[in-house]
């Protein structure tokens, strides 16, 4: 099994957009979800990121 990083095509796009975009307040229920889907994807970089997230979104000062 194979651990090298897949590029998404359009995720540079993505996140380009996603930066550009005004912050919306976030859901903590749906980012849970979406951590653990991707613990059981085994998806590394989207549980990163999700965690990230779910710092942002309990404590707000943390992202400014």
């Amino acid at each position: 099994m194979s651990t090298a990083l897949v590029r998404r095509p359009t995720e540079h796009a993505a996140l380009r957009r996603f930066d550009r975009a005004p912050r919306r307040s976030l859901s903590v229920p749906a980012i849970l979800a979406d951590l653990i889907t991707a613990n059981r994807a085994r998806d590394r970089e989207a549980v990163c990121r999700l965690g990230h997230l779910m710092v942002r979104a309990t404590a707000p000062e943390v992202g400014e």
